[in-house]
């Protein structure tokens, strides 16, 4: 009796622990963090990214860079994304951006399903929707995880996990820098 109870706690505490290891980052985890990033003041005007994809075995598949320009009225803003990739391929996003105070936010593009949800703490901004990807004549709705650091006044880094059914694909991986 005394062995089956001890394996049982054992096995509870096994599960405890594999639970809190795959919890990972909370975006209020960085509400210390310096500079705070605010969307409104950061993605205003123009920027510029460069980036690369990886694939899940860290390999670069693609690397791009990407010209941008903010603009905000009010709590609602757009931010067009003109993408130009490595093999001179080109692509263009417009997210139009709606602020709800408290480091909330939300955003729609033609491209993406539904609504992206976001949270901002500190420096940091935790930004997931599911993106529709173009593949060799296909197209994939993939999730995207992007983790957001405003490092200063100018620079912003960005780390993505993109996956489908809890499955990752791979990372996209951005340096913003404002002019």
């Amino acid at each position: 009796m005394n062995l089956t109870r001890s394996v049982r706690r054992l096995a509870v505490a096994a599960a405890a622990a594999l639970l809190a290891a795959c919890a990972g980052p909370q975006v209020d985890d960085y509400a210390r963090e310096t500079p705070k990033l605010v969307l409104r003041d950061y993605f205003n005007g123009p920027m510029t990214a460069h980036g690369v994809f990886t694939d899940r075995s860290g390999k670069v598949a693609r690397r791009f860079t990407v010209r941008m320009v903010g603009r905000w009225s009010g709590n609602e803003g757009v931010l067009e994304e003109d993408f130009t990739y490595s093999d001179g391929k080109t692509e263009r996003r417009v997210w139009r951006l709606t602020d709800f105070g408290d480091g909330r936010y939300t955003g729609r593009a033609d491209d993406v399903l539904g609504e992206a949800q976001g949270r901002a703490a500190g420096n940091a901004l935790r930004w997931q929707y599911t993106l529709k990807l173009p593949v060799d004549g296909k197209t994939y709705e993939v999730q995207f995880d992007d983790w957001m650091y405003l490092m200063d006044e100018k620079v912003m880094l960005n780390k993505a996990v993109m996956s489908k059914f809890g499955i990752r694909l791979g990372e996209v991986t951005l340096a913003f820098h404002k002019p």
